[in-house]
């Protein structure tokens, strides 16, 4: 392909994104309610005669030439977005485009990175000898890390080796992203009358645990995702002012790295603290991806800044290597009149496409060496 005629198709994909993203802002799709966006999307596939399978308001495609003797790679992001806050002075389901910018509803998280991938996509399907299969993978509920969004897309689809997660990162690319814990935390004491100074007051006793979590650093950090975080949120105990109370209930969020698993990590704070603790779930895990796995080569060979990302994504619900890479800016994400400049979706495909290519390059020279 010429430069000129490179440039044709990079004009005609940015008008298509343009295209594609407006009329997702004009679908509403919060969380569990996505099934507007998930035919909208369905649609799309078919008009480019993509045959696709749907899981729930999940929906995946294969490359045309797929080969299950092949490893694959995943390219996915997210179709549902938050409920716009009180702060819009704009419609958020009217997509305007104004100085550079495309203003609506999920345009920046992850609107932007959903079509630049998708195209992406669309721009590999058909090419014969891929030495890597590609899998397109639209998923819903990630806002709220529901068990109907990625979980059971990935229960549907066929095997994944590994995967680029699109979420608005500013073009650099996260190679490791922390993990989430959230514990529920009881601690026991003694009913008694407050006026006779009797039982075993369950606040002081879980005062000590709180000023712990505050205090307490973890011995290993991360490289990339610096130390664990962890910050009593919740609090709750007593029901009456001359009782002493025999319970305090507190929750703690925890921000996960890749220096421990979420089983050490849990075993280390019950060694310490007095309360009965819980955690809600063990699915959020942090992610990471060796330094020697052909994805972070091709992230290396294109010059890409990486980084350890604080937020969560749907990267936390993927048990294989996997990196996050969009267009768009994390700190736009759920912030009020919403918008991801037109240039950042041009170079969102840009940015896809070369490390597809890169990515092949360094499979196939393994594969021939």
């Amino acid at each position: 392909m010429t430069a000129r005629e490179q440039d044709f198709e990079s004009m005609n994909d940015t008008r298509e994104a343009i295209e594609i993203l407006s009329a997702l802002i004009s679908t509403p799709s919060f969380s569990r309610e996505e099934k507007g966006t998930h035919d909208l999307l369905a649609g799309i596939l078919e008009k480019k005669g993509i045959p696709f399978t749907s899981a729930g308001n999940n929906l995946y495609a294969l490359n045309k030439s797929y080969d299950e003797h092949l490893p694959s790679l995943l390219l996915n992001s997210h179709h549902d977005t938050v409920k716009p806050n009180s702060g819009y002075s704009i419609d958020p389901f009217n997509p305007v485009i104004e100085d550079g910018k495309l203003f609506g509803l999920g345009s920046n998280d992850a609107g932007g990175a959903l079509v630049s991938l998708l195209l992406t996509f669309c721009h590999f399907y058909d090419k014969p000898d891929l030495p890597v299969n590609l899998i397109l993978g639209l998923s819903a509920e990630e806002e709220i890390s529901g068990a109907n969004g990625v979980e059971l897309l990935l229960k549907k689809m066929p095997e994944v080796h590994a995967g680029i997660v699109g979420e608005p990162t500013s073009g650099d690319v996260a190679i490791t992203e922390k993990g989430l814990l959230v514990l529920d935390c009881k601690v026991y004491g003694k009913a008694g009358h407050a006026a006779r100074n009797e039982g075993e007051n369950a606040i002081y006793k879980a005062m000590k645990d709180i000023e712990w979590f505050r205090m307490y650093q973890f011995p290993k950090e991360s490289k990339s995702l610096g130390p664990v975080h962890m910050n009593v949120t919740i609090v709750n105990a007593g029901h009456q002012h001359n009782v002493v109370p025999e319970l305090c209930e507190y929750t703690v969020d925890v921000r996960t790295t890749d220096a421990y698993t979420l089983e050490e990590t849990i075993a280390i704070i019950k060694d310490h603290v007095s309360a009965d603790v819980q955690p809600r779930s063990t699915r959020l895990r942090p992610s990471s991806i060796e330094q020697n796995h052909p994805l972070f080569r091709a992230v290396e060979s294109l010059g890409f800044k990486t980084y350890g990302s604080p937020t969560l994504s749907d990267q936390a619900l993927m048990p294989f290597p996997t990196i996050k890479l969009g267009p768009g800016d994390s700190a736009r994400s759920h912030s009020a009149d919403e918008f991801i400049f037109i240039d950042q979706l041009e170079k969102g495909i840009i940015d896809y496409q070369n490390l597809i290519e890169s990515y092949f390059n360094i499979i196939a020279h393994e594969t021939l060496g």
